[in-house]
């Protein structure tokens, strides 16, 4: 059987994609045909969120996405050290319950 040939992709990125966007929130919502993430930043003392960036992909696409992130924090790890697991975000100080 002649085996597929590698496909090599290039990949092209116009000036304003690459600049990115910084995000500290996202939000995942799904349907049976597709998964919605939402990325957004939350600004300290404010309480909405900026959604930057909206992506729609498969459910395939998602659990690719799922694998290739938890490869890569497993050799961030490796060479940086284990990231800290955060299991809540404390209220700012403003917001604090007080006795």
């Amino acid at each position: 059987m002649n085996e597929p040939k590698p496909v090599e992709l290039k990949m092209t990125i116009d000036e304003p994609t690459s600049a990115g966007h910084y995000v500290n929130f996202a939000n995942i919502l799904h349907n049976p045909t597709e998964f919605v993430l939402d990325f957004g930043r939350i600004v300290p003392g404010r309480p909405d969120v900026k959604i930057l960036a909206r992506i729609l992909t498969t459910p395939v696409h998602a659990k690719q996405l799922l694998n290739a992130l938890a490869q890569n924090i497993g050799i961030y790890e490796r060479q940086f050290g284990p990231i800290p697991e955060v299991t809540a975000v404390p209220p700012p100080a403003s917001e604090s319950p007080t006795n």
